[in-house]
């Protein structure tokens, strides 16, 4: 990878950091995306439904008396935040593990009052450090992982061989600021490693098809 390519790549990971600790990475230019992602096509649109359908739902049911972060990477949702009670954390809980196509979950939301706009501004740039991290960290694939970093706690998700979930880890757990590390991969063989990026490679080299009027 060239020094230009790392430095874009970067810029990248910052500049598409959105609220809530969340980071996703998914630039496109051409006809290609820039990073691949081990998900496919359709796992990656039933994971944008998962998120859009509980994060709108669980606003709705609980207003200010929750802050709930729904992320969902393979069809596994991590949910983090606040909650007013543990009886709100529980039904968060179970309601998402009701929609369709949601493979599990996990209930990281904590007991306490909503965090502040400054606490989440701290997350929002601690997670785009890591990413960062990530991105020159060589062998390991930072396009196929999802950082959601709340009250300087950081979950990871993904699709990762053993010894590439180890290198995430350490990375993350080594990064200035950063209080524990929670990680919730699909861990995969080589072999399906081998297999899926050479899938990549065939979705990208198909042409879009896609007309804009």
């Amino acid at each position: 990878m060239t020094q230009w390519m790392k430095w874009s790549l970067g810029f990248i990971a910052t500049a598409l950091l959105s609220g809530c600790g969340i980071l996703a990475v998914g630039a496109v230019t051409g006809t290609t995306t820039i990073l691949a992602d081990r998900r496919s096509p359709g796992v990656q649109a039933i994971d944008v439904g998962i998120q859009l359908e509980a994060g709108n739902q669980l606003i709705k049911r609980y207003g200010d008396n929750a802050h709930i972060t729904v992320t969902s990477f393979n069809q596994k949702v991590l949910l983090t935040g606040e909650a007013k009670d543990a009886d709100i954390k529980g039904a968060a809980g179970a309601y998402v593990q009701s929609l369709k196509n949601v493979r599990t979950v996990f209930n990281e939301i904590v007991i306490g009052p909503n965090s502040s706009f400054t606490a989440r501004a701290n997350d929002t740039y601690l997670a785009s450090r890591i990413k960062t991290q990530m991105i020159f960290t060589n062998e390991l694939p930072s396009n196929s992982m999802n950082i959601v970093v709340e009250a300087s706690n950081v979950y990871l998700m993904g699709i990762l061989t053993k010894a590439e979930a180890e290198r995430a880890k350490k990375v993350a757990s080594n990064t200035s600021g950063v209080k524990q590390v929670f990680v919730f991969f699909d861990i995969i063989s080589d072999a399906e490693r081998l297999r899926l990026e050479q899938e990549g490679k065939a979705d990208r080299s198909q042409p879009n098809t896609n007309v804009n009027n």
